[in-house]
């Protein structure tokens, strides 16, 4: 052995991120399969899941459960089927043109639209960090004893951790995002087993449409805001865009395979989650306490009713919500802003500036709860406008070459988004009259 190469440095390990790519580039190269190399290819729906269980699903599912009973669970079910839809067309969008929703907005609509579009989704992107923000901390001071004040400080600090992780390439991200994922749904696991839950009326409401009252309206809005989210659509597109090189269309076609099966897979445990919500706080609370339309009553009704294990594990499920669905709306709004007017500002600064609206809400002395179920019909509200222009762009031929939407995909989309409009115009007119 020479003294040189004595003295050469030992090859550098590859990093987590660097391992996934290769093993995904392998895939195509006709590799093997297997659930290795599945895994190798997801990470971006189950990112985007989070979105799905967010504090404002816990809010307006509680006032859902508690107030209705099992009767809005259909809303539920709808919500999460239109979001499947969604999420796997802004994937595909990436996927096929390499670009996000964001920049081809920009590339394609005139420049006032544009900017109307940018502001909207800002607006949109601080009623979700409010929901998000606003959940974690009352989860941590719940849990903890501690001021709400000190419960938001601490939700700053985890979600900045968080949001570091992304130095080291997107791999661990979507790993500690999958976690978190799980701890929620461990959570709503156990909480199945502690609450009684009437599965006939389970199944009955599941798929029967029914709407009481105007509350009722105002709750399904939020439900769908809550649950079909426009900074998730925008950031699906944006995880998928550059996350696995392909060469040709036959490695569109196997990459695009890999991401519909997760879309399934990971919006159907958050859409379980979000009915497990329901259905925990219907068979508490329903009977003898529809009136619980906070967090906080919910938490320190669940202790007499269902013990002290079933209110700590709704706070922590509802901390792992709070911090990882805040890290991830926030990634989503640097997104939003870069694609829209290429504009990117520091990570911390974006945290600082979308924690603001929660701050402001709790000095105006406003019931956090009630703030969070309001940021979820502003979801809604704002929501037509990428679900319109996903469907704009994935309808073109030009962009999308063989994998344009087809008649149904297509029916299916407009007809979603019709319902989104239909219920925001119902919310409005009950509001105005």
């Amino acid at each position: 052995m020479t003294a040189s190469a004595a003295s050469d440095p030992a090859p550098e390990r590859p990093t987590l991120t660097e391992r996934t790519v290769m093993r995904a580039r392998a895939t195509l190269a006709g590799g093997p399969g297997g659930l290795r190399t599945a895994a190798a290819f997801a990470g971006p729906a189950v990112i985007a899941s989070i979105a799905y269980m967010d504090p404002g699903n816990f809010a307006t599912n509680i006032q859902a459960g508690a107030k209705y009973g099992y009767g809005l669970l259909w809303v539920v079910v709808l919500a999460n089927v239109i979001a499947m839809l969604f999420q796997a067309l802004s994937a595909k969008l990436g996927i096929v043109t390499g670009r996000n929703l964001a920049e081809l907005c920009r590339d394609h609509f005139p420049g006032p639209v544009v900017v109307g579009m940018w502001l909207v989704s800002e607006i949109a992107a601080m009623a979700t960090d409010l929901a998000e923000f606003l959940g974690g901390a009352i989860g941590l001071s719940l849990l903890f004893h501690i001021p709400l004040l000190a419960g938001m400080m601490a939700t700053a600090v985890i979600t900045y951790g968080l949001l570091t992780s992304q130095q080291l390439g997107f791999r661990p991200l979507e790993l500690v995002i999958g976690a978190i994922v799980g701890l929620i749904c461990v959570c709503y696991l156990l909480e199945m087993f502690i609450a009684p839950i009437d599965w006939g009326a389970v199944l009955f409401h599941s798929v029967t449409p029914q709407l009481g009252d105007r509350e009722a309206v105002l709750l399904a809005v939020g439900i769908i805001g809550a649950t079909v989210m426009p900074h998730a659509i925008y950031l699906h597109s944006g995880l998928t865009q550059a996350r696995v090189p392909v060469r040709d269309d036959s490695d569109r076609r196997l990459v695009l395979r890999y991401s519909n099966r997760e879309v399934v897979i990971a919006l159907s445990m958050a859409g379980l989650v979000n009915m497990a919500m329901v259905m925990m706080t219907a068979s508490a609370f329903h009977a003898g306490h529809p009136e619980v339309a906070e967090i906080e009553t919910a938490n320190h009704t669940l202790t007499p009713l269902l013990g002290g294990a079933a209110a700590g594990i709704f706070l922590i499920s509802l901390i792992a919500s709070g911090v990882s669905a805040s890290t991830v709306g926030t990634l989503a709004g640097q997104m939003i802003m870069q694609g829209f007017v290429r504009f990117r500002i520091p990570l911390w600064l974006r945290r600082l500036v979308t924690m603001i609206p929660a701050f402001v809400v709790i000095a105006l002395g406003a019931h956090p709860t009630s703030a969070l179920v309001i940021s979820q019909v502003v979801l809604s509200i704002a929501l037509p406008l990428p679900m319109i222009s996903l469907i704009i762009f994935t309808s073109r031929a030009d962009l999308m070459g063989e994998f344009v939407n087809r008649g149904l995909t297509r029916l299916l989309a407009i007809c979603a988004t019709i319902l989104v409009l239909a219920l925001n115009a119902v919310l409005i007119w009950q509001t105005l009259t």
